[in-house]
């Protein structure tokens, strides 16, 4: 099956995997280079729900947003032919992961500690990282998000490498997974 060509129905590809890890710079690429639809999991969330995600989390708790998340992933994306950054936590919850896989390919894009910092640092907007010590959260969100994680359909680390060479390689075993 070759999604690029017109009308053929190519399964979601979800990425998943910790936030800075490259899902929405690389994702969209990815989705460039197999003609499909590129959607944001935040991002959407914010614009049906008409705020911010941190504003979300302040106001009424990541269990909220978690449920956003669900929602989303259940009926807010077309059904077939979209890559879909996921939210660092979206597939934790009971269920997501195998509720993603029931929808498509599902893939995690991986990165050190000290990458995620790095490429997170400046960015305010990542409720769970405004704390006093960002790289102790990283570390411990990481080591309860990793197994399910790993659940995924394909791993990719985006270690020292720039966004094309991770979109190619997401394209590759994407393309290899559906053939």
């Amino acid at each position: 099956m070759n999604p690029k060509k017109k009308n053929v129905r190519a399964p979601n590809l979800y990425l998943i995997g910790f936030m800075g890890t490259g899902k929405s710079s690389a994702g969209k690429w990815a989705a460039k280079k197999l003609k499909m639809e590129f959607l944001d999991s935040d991002q959407q969330i914010e614009a049906t729900y008409g705020s911010s995600i941190r504003i979300i989390f302040e106001n009424e708790g990541e269990a909220k947003f978690r449920e956003l998340e669900k929602k989303f992933i259940q009926s807010g994306c077309p059904k077939t032919n979209c890559l879909i950054s996921c939210g660092g936590g979206l597939p934790i919850p009971e269920g997501m992961i195998e509720l993603l896989k029931s929808k498509g390919k599902v893939f995690t894009l991986d990165a050190s500690v000290d990458t995620i910092l790095e490429r997170t640092s400046e960015n305010n907007s990542r409720p769970l990282l405004q704390t006093e010590n960002p790289k102790e959260a990283i570390q411990s969100l990481l080591k309860k998000r990793e197994p399910k994680y790993l659940l995924a359909d394909h791993c990719i680390s985006t270690e020292k490498r720039n966004t094309e060479q991770v979109a190619d390689e997401i394209v590759q075993a994407y393309l290899s997974s559906i053939s």
